[in-house]
């Protein structure tokens, strides 16, 4: 068996250095060590492993599976204890918990600045690790513990987690003003539907909705070009490649001053409500607790 115990975290990195590099004196030199000390870590960690874990050719090294596999466990290893010194750190500056938060882009455009800003005014040793997501890997974040609160869509199913309403918002159609539609009030979807659109990469849940209700009208969606961002699909109208869905809340003011021009959509379609939702909301941190009653408190 081996002894965990002998194993350091410098000779764990000099390994993962050794793995990327295969060579042993870019190794030594990136881990700011001599070449002789670098080769004598790498033997001891053999002995301690029981396992080859390079060959030595010509040209450097070359990784064994064995050398491999736990230079990858290595890395591993490595990150917990970087994670375990930044949360050592931010509580001697008095941070006293962390939040896990994934939420879709509309959420992080529209509504989580302002929100979060005002939160973290009222709880300033609370840190927050924000990371966008589409709702489907939001959800699925939120069910295996990868995260403790989501923000998601209405239209993605999250039967296993306690969800409240959080923000609303209201779908446009973006088109260049000199665009045929320019100069209409309002539009249906199936005013729309015979041109070409610039739409958000599969699994969206805003490319979801728009295809369903498109479906609904008996028509397809003619998607010229798909985009990963809200910010891309501007930019794509903007260059004339087609028009657009999107929230209005996520369109620069200065677009729609100057080069695109955002028409409201009818139909209750278009509304759409975003939910924040936990797995459980009597197992919540407190301060995880703290950040959900807030952002389901707030006016939808």
């Amino acid at each position: 068996m081996i002894n965990l115990l002998q194993l350091d975290l410098a000779s764990l990195r000099l390994l993962v250095l050794a793995a990327k590099t295969e060579n042993l004196t870019q190794a030594a030199n990136s881990a700011h060590m001599t070449v002789s000390a670098a080769s004598k870590r790498l033997a001891e960690l053999e002995r301690v492993t029981h396992c080859t874990l390079f060959t030595r050719v010509p040209r450097g090294l070359q990784l064994t599976p064995a050398g491999r596999g736990l230079a990858e466990h290595a890395r591993t290893l490595l990150d917990v204890a970087q994670q375990m010194a930044h949360d050592a750190n931010d509580y001697a500056k008095g941070v006293r918990g962390h939040v896990r938060l994934f939420a879709n882009t509309s959420a992080v455009i529209q509504f989580l600045p302002a929100d979060l800003a005002s939160f973290l005014a009222a709880n300033p040793h609370v840190r927050i690790e924000l990371e966008e997501a589409l709702s489907d890997r939001t959800i699925h974040a939120v069910e295996n513990g990868e995260a403790e609160i989501g923000i998601f869509a209405d239209n993605v199913p999250a039967p296993g987690l306690h969800m409240r309403p959080y923000r609303r918002d209201r779908l446009v159609v973006l088109v260049p003003q000199t665009h045929a539609l320019a100069q209409r009030s309002s539009v249906t979807l199936a005013d729309t539907l015979d041109f070409d659109y610039v739409a958000l990469n599969q699994g969206s849940s805003l490319l979801r909705r728009i295809n369903d209700a498109a479906a609904g009208t008996g028509k397809r969606l003619k998607v010229r070009i798909q985009v990963s961002s809200f910010d891309g699909i501007c930019r794509m109208i903007e260059a004339g490649l087609g028009i657009g869905i999107l929230p209005l809340g996520s369109v620069h003011p200065e677009l729609l001053a100057s080069k695109l021009r955002a028409i409201p959509l009818e139909g209750e379609w278009a509304s759409r409500t975003l939910y924040v939702g936990v797995a459980d909301a009597t197992r919540l941190s407190p301060e995880a607790a703290n950040l959900y009653r807030y952002l389901s408190n707030l006016e939808v």
